[in-house]
This record gives structure tokens, sequence and C-alpha cells, in this order.
């Protein structure tokens, strides 16, 4: 079968690989789609960063060389001796995090926090290649309603909806996101799935402000507007109970820091490439809180999925997909150029 292959700096090869089989617990998926995520183009240009380059993951064993992609959806084609309740037919999406089960995250069911933490695609052979072999806890059901392209969605939208899980918001509350890169679009639509109405976000790209507006949000330039002076016209001073930062910049973390209200959150759901000046002083004396989050666990993956069926994701505009054979040329580049927002890998092509 054909495989994006991982090995190292720049060097990611389409080549042919053993068809894997499924051992004990696990399930064979016939890849549909990969989404390719910020960490792939993180790992392909500067890495390895997560990808073990000599020493085996401890969970997993693997270390490069190998099969890269982390967000996919496919159908089970062959399932391992004692997994009873997937079958050979079932459309599927993958929540890609290996976990030991003995750690005190594990234990009290945050297992996205495992001290031992791996990910399929990163930490071993992933979903950018016709067919992957997953453990049994990595798989999630589809239903009939949501085509199976856009179950390679549901990954990225369960780290935002994670993040806004975290906000803890309700229906009457007000919200800012920075950015509107795919994850900055998917805590939109995840806050909207919670019931919130007054949302902003704030992006400086004229293509991506057209992009989440054509979905219906309502957006904010910082490049011609005094985004902490609005917010706090609009909100009588009172600031807004959650922000999200999504952007990952420095010029970000400080706005949100400036209109987030007393005692509430900014949500940092950004990878950041250089350290960041932190304004204690806005902290300290409203009492806001900066708050990390990673990844997601399956309460998230259901909760999506549960309004991808309802209809409540829409990709118009924002999501397009590319052959494998093109991953790098079509696929990495044209990403890291900002010519495209999300990119799904078809294997088949």
């Amino acid at each position: 079968m054909r495989a994006a292959v991982y090995y190292g700096n720049k060097k990611l090869e389409i080549e042919d690989v053993p068809e894997p089989t499924p051992g004990d617990g696990q399930v064979k998926v016939r890849v549909s789609r990969n989404g390719i995520c910020g960490t792939d183009l993180h790992e392909y240009y500067d890495g390895p960063i997560f990808i073990p380059p000599s020493d085996p993951h401890p969970l997993t064993g693997k270390a490069m060389p190998l099969v890269i992609g982390h967000e996919f959806s496919g159908v089970v084609t062959d399932v391992g001796r004692g997994v009873t309740d997937v079958h050979e037919g079932d459309h599927v999406a993958i929540e890609p995090v290996y976990r030991c089960g003995e750690c005190r995250p594990c234990k009290s069911g945050r297992y996205n926090l495992c001290t031992s933490v791996g990910f399929h695609g990163l930490m071993a052979d992933g979903g950018m290649a016709e067919y992957t072999v997953v453990p049994r806890n990595q798989v999630h059901a589809l239903p009939e309603s949501i085509p199976l392209e856009m179950g390679a969605l549901v990954e990225p939208m369960a780290v935002a909806y994670h993040a806004a899980v975290l906000g803890e918001v309700g229906d009457q509350s007000s919200a800012l996101i920075y950015g509107a890169g795919p994850i900055g679009i998917g805590l939109w639509f995840a806050l909207r799935g919670m019931g919130l109405t007054e949302i902003d976000v704030v992006e400086p790209s004229p293509t991506r402000r057209a992009s989440i507006e054509a979905l219906g949000a309502r957006t904010l330039d910082p490049t011609s507007q005094d985004v902490s002076a609005l917010i706090a016209d609009r909100t009588n001073g009172d600031g807004v109970d959650a922000a999200f930062d999504a952007a990952g910049v420095a010029p970000a973390v400080t706005s949100a820091l400036e209109c987030v209200g007393e005692r509430r959150p900014l949500i940092s759901v950004a990878i950041y490439d250089k350290p960041l000046p932190t304004p204690l002083i806005n902290l300290v004396l409203r009492e806001r809180r900066i708050q990390g989050t990673i990844c997601y666990t399956s309460d998230d993956y259901r909760a999506v999925i549960d309004l991808m069926a309802r209809g409540h994701y829409d990709t118009t505009g924002w999501v397009d997909t590319v052959p494998l054979s093109g991953v790098i040329e079509q696929g990495f580049e044209a990403l890291r150029a900002g010519q495209k927002m999300k990119l799904l890998v078809d294997p088949t092509l």
C-alpha cells in the first residue's frame, strides 16, 4: 500500500509499505481522508519535534521512520481477536491518543494528560496511508448522517471543543476568538453549539475573515480596530467571559488579557514558536488566568460527532482535498504559504 513516510526534517516520501494486519484488540481501517495538521507542518519543516528520532516511544515501540497522519476517518476492514463491538464495514473516526492507563491523569479520566501520552501518526504508523491499524479504544462510530470525508474533521474539531469546554461558558456568555484558522473556526462552531451568540473572531487576514464570515461569524480586524477599546465599550468595561487564543502570537495574548473579564480565562489553544512576554499585571489586578489545553478525550469526540450528526458543521469554503501523491507541493507548501485553510489527503489518489 502507499503511505507518507517521515524520515526527518523535510524528508517525507510517498512509498509502498506492507499493508498492516490487526493484532489482538486492534482494528484495521481503510482510510478515507487524513487531515494535514499544523503539527505535521512543524514536524516536516522544523522537526523532528514529537516524532521520536531514535528511541522508541514507551507505549507504541515506534520511532522514526514512520507513517504520519493523526486526523482521519475510514471504513473498518478487519478486526483482531477480542474486538466484538466493531465490525467490518463500520464507518469510523479515530481518536489517536495512546495512554498508559496507570498514571494519575489516566486514572482520573484525563488521559489526554497521560505522563507517557502518544499519538497515532506521531509515535505510531498513522493515517496518511491507504490502511492503518489502531487500538479498539481509539475507534468512534460515525452515524450514517455524517459523510465519511467529514469524519476526518472530528479530531481537529474535538481539539477546539475541548478548549471551548475549558472556557466555562454558557448560552448567555460572550467570547473572543483570536485566529480564524481551522481551530479558530472549530472554536466558533463549538461555542455556537453551546448556545453562545455573542462571539467575535479577531483575525488580521482579509482572506480568513472572509472565510469565517461566510459561515456566519462576526469578525474584528485588529489592524484597523482597537479591539480592547471596542470590547470595553460594548461590555461597559466588564470584558468578555472567555477568550481563546488560536493565533499563537504575542499581540493576540496581550489583547486577549485586556479584553477578558475579572476571574475569567484566556484559553491557550496555540503552539507558540517563540517565548511570549506575559503581561502579569493584567492577570494580577483582575485575577484573570491563562489556561492551557491539549487535545481531547472521548467526551469531546462524542460531543462533536453528535453536533456533526445534526448538521452543525459547515465545510463550505475552508476545506479542500488533495491527493497523497501531491501532499508536499499541494498540501504542506500550500498551507505554509497561506493559500489554503484546511486540507484533507485522499490516500487513493
